[in-house]
This record gives C-alpha cells, sequence and structure tokens, in this order.
C-alpha cells in the first residue's frame, strides 16, 4: 500500500474530442511539497482539473487519503480536503476579503475550524487582515494571489494545489509567497505546485514531475531533476 497522500494512476483526460493527458501517473506524499512542471500546453492544469473534479478523468484512477474518489465532484473532493487555488485566482471581486475566505471556509469540517483559520490566514498575510473590508477587485495582482491562497487555507486542506502561484507577479511579491510556502511546508501541510519559476519550485520541492505533451517525460527529487540536462536546457534556460 502506498504512502501517499493522493495517486493518479494512469490518467487520461482532455477537452471534447481532444485529449491532452495519455496515462499520466505520480503521486503526493504527505507533509512535504512535489512540483509538477513542463512547457505551457504540456498538460499541467489539465492534470489538476482531472485530479480536483472540475473535469473527468477519461481513464485512470484518482485516489485520495486512501479512497478512490475518481468519480467524485469537484464539490465532494473540497469538502474531504482535496483544494484546489487555481489558475486566474478566480475571486469573488464584488465582495470583501473577509467575505471571500467565509467562502473558501464552506465545507463543514472547515466551518468547525473557522476563527482559527481566519487568525492563521491573518497572521500569513498582514496586509489582508488591514484591508479585511476592502473589496478583492481593488486589489494589485499580488494581494489577489495572497487572497487566492489563504482561501485555499481557509478550507483546512489535507492537500493544497497551487496552479501558478507566480503567474504575472513581481520578484519581490513572488519571493514573498514562496516565503509563505515554505512555512506552510515546515509546518506539515502537503502541497502540490504547478509553477513556472522552476528555480523556486525546484529548490523548494521534495519531488518533481515533468511533464511534456500530455505525458510523463520524467521524475525524481527535485535537486536531481535541476541537474538534469533535458530539464536545464528545456526549462531553465541553461
Amino acid at each position: 500500500m502506498s504512502d501517499a497522500i493522493l495517486q493518479l494512476e494512469d490518467v487520461e483526460s482532455g477537452y471534447g474530442e481532444l485529449q491532452v493527458l495519455w496515462g499520466v501517473s505520480l503521486q503526493v506524499k504527505p507533509h512535504g511539497m512535489t512540483t509538477l512542471v513542463g512547457a505551457n500546453g504540456a498538460g499541467k492544469t489539465t492534470l489538476l482539473r482531472a485530479a480536483t473534479g472540475s473535469i473527468s478523468a477519461w481513464r485512470g484512477r484518482v485516489r485520495f487519503d486512501g479512497e478512490d474518489v475518481t468519480r467524485l465532484s469537484a464539490h465532494d473532493k473540497a469538502s474531504r480536503g482535496l483544494i484546489l487555488v487555481p489558475e486566474g485566482r478566480q475571486l469573488f471581486n464584488d465582495m470583501t476579503v473577509e467575505e471571500n475566505l467565509e467562502l473558501g471556509a464552506y465545507a463543514k469540517r472547515a466551518r468547525q475550524k473557522f476563527s482559527t483559520s481566519l487568525e492563521r490566514v491573518y497572521n500569513y498575510f498582514p496586509r489582508l487582515k488591514e484591508r479585511r473590508d476592502q473589496k478583492a477587485g481593488t486589489f494589485s495582482g499580488g494581494e489577489q494571489q495572497m487572497l487566492a491562497v489563504a482561501r485555499g487555507l481557509m478550507a483546512d486542506p489535507k492537500v493544497l494545489i497551487i496552479d501558478e502561484l507566480s503567474l504575472g507577479l513581481s520578484p519581490l511579491l513572488t519571493q514573498q509567497l514562496f516565503g509563505t510556502l515554505r512555512e506552510l511546508k515546515s509546518e506539515g501541510l502537503t502541497i502540490l505546485l504547478v509553477e513556472q519559476n522552476l528555480h523556486l519550485a525546484l529548490a523548494l520541492s521534495d519531488y518533481a514531475y515533468v511533464l511534456a505533451e500530455g505525458r510523463l517525460h520524467s521524475q525524481g527529487p527535485s535537486r536531481e531533476v535541476a541537474r538534469d540536462p533535458e530539464v536545464r536546457k528545456a526549462y531553465m534556460g541553461v
């Protein structure tokens, strides 16, 4: 029996008649960070969507916390603690910071920890606490990304999946958000990260998977993947 908290086994999926994923398998071990890297169009976001249930896995299996959850809805998976912070943030722009955070804690298991979780995310992101009554749509891109991550944490995740944490952000904000991920990881949160900044992602994560054209290209401990000449040439510009 695998000790992974999240397992994808030979997953195939896509959109309409367009197949994007071809038999992809990966494992996410608890209390660490796994990163998924690859070029634009490699299928990374599609894989996350198939894992979390926003699209169906055509073939293969998704196991989470010891159960086969392949056919469960995105809502059911989220209520069990499989939480996605999507690319593009998808905040409710006309709602305040605190209203967005309240929506993150909609599941029963999260509602029971609401006050504790709210205090926790405000400790991670003091700027959000300062602006808790401000509408999300008035925020900068970096502040919105902070709020998106905070909303994911409000859901009391067993696995927090983050799709493109630093997309469109300044180097300074990127460093700040990676600092928060480092804290979360040190506290034992399980994280699956898709990230364009491979230097930071591979430096912080424990294990990495490289996706190419919808198939698994390579995998291994992040330090080894970072030294792989093919990966360095294709994705790191080295």
